[in-house]
């Protein structure tokens, strides 16, 4: 199916949609977006409206697109026969799960002024405690409203929980903010807040790290938002969160191959005894490494216990990067679901599986070597 044949008028075509087609450096990201969608556009007749809806308002049907190229890696069967929740997901050992995908938008995100470089540099230059803030409430704001729709409000005549192939099985947010501000990690702290209640680690050396607990948040109207809402039994009917900040139009222009500069941020784990043999104690702390011309690898490390963990954090040529459709895509359990998303159903080694121990009160992260944590692309044009 083709998506970049305009159904609309060009005065309401999306403005990332129309430098897409318009723009040579960005043209052979079509086919891979075109591919995403293998499935998903024979839902119910309803092709047209999802074009439609795809080339006016662009952010929230790229993720869906990317959610159901990632469904299908994952090895799952998706009914496109139900037009409500986004997804209805079978899993190979016979198990089903419910998938309501949604996105946290920056406000001018369909304003043509959004996307210059000078809106870019702007945006870079909010104090990063306000931008976290407002990440926090706007993902917040989004979960709940999904949340509502799940157990029916305002006298809602059918509320998702009521249907049959959701009764019983597993219902999950997938939820992702698209916003153009330069420090994407900020989205992955929002987000441990609102689910965690987890403050991003603050301390003198990357060993001293600790994570303070946050409770709750002040709007611009002076309400309280409580945080950490999978702490409690609060948001019981969400059985987990699927989130990325990796999973946007960046993942389309490192799969099609387009030659960008990139950065980006990878989890470093290993065993000390592995350090120390393929690194060297010397390296423990902070490092720059040149590898090349404008090839740079900024790495950290640090012990925890038997093992040395870090980062690696690279700027360089896209031709230098590689990247899987499902690297940056984390997964958040909620302990008190009333029903439990199995962990088994998302297994795939680049997944972040991302817990709360009711008992120690602590965030638990389990991702592998090499996981990625963010990825910015950046891409000249003629």
């Amino acid at each position: 199916m083709d998506l970049f044949t305009p159904l609309v008028k060009e005065s309401r075509l999306h403005p990332l949609f129309k430098r897409i087609i318009r723009e040579e450096s960005y043209k052979p990201t079509m086919a891979v977006i075109n591919e995403w969608s293998t499935g998903l556009l024979g839902r119910k007749q309803e092709a047209n409206k999802f074009i439609k809806e795809f080339q006016t308002t662009f952010n929230s049907s790229l993720w869906e697109l990317y959610l159901n190229k990632s469904f299908v890696e994952l090895g799952f069967e998706i009914d496109y026969s139900h037009e409500s929740p986004d997804f209805n997901l079978k899993h190979p050992s016979g198990k089903y799960i419910n998938v309501e995908a949604v996105t946290a938008n920056n406000q001018s995100n369909e304003s043509e002024e959004y996307y210059t470089l000078k809106s870019f540099n702007e945006s870079v230059a909010i104090e990063n405690q306000y931008f976290l803030d407002q990440s926090t409430i706007k993902l917040i704001g989004k979960i709940k409203d999904k949340k509502d729709l799940f157990i029916g409000t305002k006298n809602k005549k059918y509320p998702y929980s009521s249907s049959e192939w959701v009764k019983g099985n597993p219902f999950v947010i997938a939820v992702a903010p698209f916003d153009n501000h330069l420090s994407f990690t900020q989205n992955n702290m929002a987000i441990n807040r609102v689910l965690y209640g987890i403050n991003p680690p603050t301390g003198k050396s990357p060993s001293e790290m600790v994570s303070e607990k946050i409770t709750h948040i002040i709007n611009h109207n002076g309400k309280r938002i409580d945080l950490g809402i999978f702490t409690n039994d609060s948001y019981k009917e969400i059985s987990a969160v699927i989130f990325s900040t990796t999973g946007m139009f960046g993942k389309a222009v490192v799969q099609s191959g387009i030659s960008n500069f990139i950065r980006a941020t990878k989890y470093r784990q290993m065993e000390r005894s592995v350090f120390i043999e393929t690194e060297g104690v010397k390296n423990l702390g902070t490092s720059h490494t040149q590898l090349g011309k404008g090839n740079d690898l900024f790495s950290m490390r640090f012990p925890v216990g038997d093992l040395v963990c870090g980062s690696d954090m690279h700027l360089y040529d896209s031709s230098h990067h590689i990247e899987s459709h499902l690297d940056g895509l984390h997964v958040y359990y909620n302990p008190f679901a009333e029903i439990p998303l199995d962990k088994e159903l998302f297994s795939a080694y680049e997944l972040t599986q991302n817990n709360y121990d009711i008992e120690s009160g602590e965030m638990v992260c389990m991702h592998n070597d090499g996981s990625l944590v963010s990825r910015q692309t950046y891409t000249s044009f003629a």
